[in-house]
């Protein structure tokens, strides 16, 4: 389910078991290049796995987020200054449905989400040029969360993420993941 991944910014605390991967955050990681704040940070855990080409990858995530920028979810990344990252992110204090877009710089979109932030899964596609990003309650049914124009490249790295730029100790699990070729589907198909 992990093979051939390798950590940026591995954090202290991590195992892989039969299960999946467990990690507990270290302090003051996050993924961020300059907008509003002005800083890049680019110190957040990700454990991320090479594709060739397009892909598509799905993990299941379970956390308890308690404090500010409590994040954890999937990241797609082509270099420091092109990837993204989403997940679930405590924020306004809610616990909502996120996604950083970076080229070059970041955006951040947020929302609602109608699941149980505790335990959702995530899928990213890339193919030709386009990120398509869904997230499910039940790894059954996948509704949209952003679709947007994404740099092509040989190869990109793609797998779990997580950061507690406020705070150390956010325990988060990671499960069934894998990554295989894209899966191509009307944009509204939910399954």
């Amino acid at each position: 389910m992990f093979e051939g991944c390798r950590w940026l910014n591995e954090p202290a605390e991590w195992s892989l078991t039969e299960s999946g991967l467990r990690v507990v955050t270290d302090a003051g990681g996050d993924f961020w290049r300059e907008t509003h704040y002005g800083f890049t940070r680019d110190s957040g855990h990700f454990f991320g796995v090479g594709t060739l080409g397009d892909f598509t990858a799905e993990v299941r995530v379970r956390a308890c987020y308690e404090q500010l920028y409590d994040q954890a979810g999937l990241m797609v990344r082509v270099d420091p200054t092109s990837w993204v990252k989403a997940g679930i992110e405590v924020t306004d204090g809610r616990t909502l449905l996120g996604s950083v877009l970076t080229q070059g710089r970041s955006d951040w979109a947020v929302g609602s989400y109608a699941g149980d932030p505790a335990d959702f899964r995530l899928r990213a596609t890339v193919a030709a040029g386009v990120l398509r990003l869904q997230v499910s309650p039940d790894g059954k049914t996948w509704s949209l969360l952003r679709l947007a124009p994404f740099p092509p490249a040989e190869s990109y790295l793609v797998g779990p993420v997580c950061c507690t730029p406020e705070r150390t100790g956010l325990a988060v699990d990671f499960s069934d993941f894998h990554v295989g070729p894209p899966v191509i589907r009307d944009l509204h198909d939910l399954s």
